[in-house]
């Protein structure tokens, strides 16, 4: 509790300007500026830990298999999973003839299944999904996105893309986990009791498995058997990662100076150690500096 609160009480702070002023020619130039840097924020992300994950030729196509199906519209669960059987295959190629054969050609079948009716919104509900999301995110944080724009933007239609790219914004302004970003979506949809029981559900799954897994994790990377599993289900989250960086890169990278804003923080990220607050404040002094001069298109 000492570790979440202060992020998700400012991260509520913030969500209550967002939506009293969200829509204000200020707020809107400013965010214009910061979603760039955000983008740059997550390239940065998954280049650091493709360097590390990505270190064989089989783990580097799989994140390649990853981004194409993830583009495709493949279920991010599906993706995740099927990582793991052919992590599983690798390391004991028999498997494939038995059950597992089913889940590795799963992820064609869920091809093109994207896109469903807008469904009307309840706190329940809400709480339902972040638990879900809770219990099955793995990887770095950034996975995080993929699995909220597949469940709030595409399935439910709660949210727009814009509207997460400024979620996610403001979870990079405020200090503490990328996972309140729940805090500010939950505050959006249903205010304060919103923000309460999203920050609850996202952040539960993970108390209990920590405290039930802690024992065994150096027992599971040192085994033959889970390691090549881990390796592949960590590559399958550099390719989800990718893809929700492509997809929402195209409500952010708009015009030429968003362009240039991304490969700028980009390149400095990738060059330097400098903080990403400081880049994101940058980010929005320019898009202030764009709105007065005119720039934009």
């Amino acid at each position: 509790m000492a570790f979440i609160a202060p992020a998700a009480v400012m991260v509520s702070v913030l969500a209550w300007v967002y939506v009293e002023f969200g829509s204000t020619p200020a707020v809107t130039w400013v965010l214009y500026g910061v979603k760039p840097v955000v983008i740059a924020i997550v390239a940065q992300a998954i280049w650091g830990l493709g360097r590390v994950v990505v270190r064989r030729w089989q783990t580097g196509l799989l994140a390649a298999v990853v981004i194409a199906l993830g583009l495709l519209g493949v279920n991010e669960l599906v993706l995740l999973f099927g990582g793991a059987a052919v992590g599983a295959v690798l390391q004991r190629p028999q498997w494939l003839t038995g059950r597992l054969s089913g889940v590795l050609v799963a992820p064609l079948a869920t091809v093109g299944v994207v896109g469903a009716v807008p469904t009307s919104f309840s706190l329940l509900g809400m709480a339902l999904l972040f638990l879900k999301i809770g219990a099955v995110l793995y990887g770095s944080g950034y996975v995080l996105l993929a699995f909220l724009r597949a469940d709030f933007v595409e399935r439910m239609g709660w949210l727009t893309e814009t509207q997460l790219l400024d979620a996610v914004a403001i979870g990079q302004v405020t200090p503490g986990p990328v996972f309140t970003t729940a805090t500010f979506i939950g505050f959006v949809l249903a205010g304060v009791p919103g923000a309460v029981v999203a920050t609850v559900a996202i952040f539960l799954p993970s108390f209990v498995f920590v405290a039930a897994v802690h024992p065994l994790v150096e027992r599971l990377r040192a085994s033959s058997i889970t390691a090549p599993i881990l390796d592949a289900v960590n590559a399958a989250a550099v390719g989800l990662m990718t893809v929700v960086m492509v997809l929402l890169g195209r409500s952010a990278l708009v015009d030429v100076p968003t362009i240039l804003a991304a490969l700028v923080a980009l390149g400095v990220l990738i060059l330097t150690k400098v903080n990403s607050l400081w880049l994101i404040l940058a980010g929005a002094a320019m898009g202030a500096t764009v709105q007065a001069v005119g720039l934009a298109t």
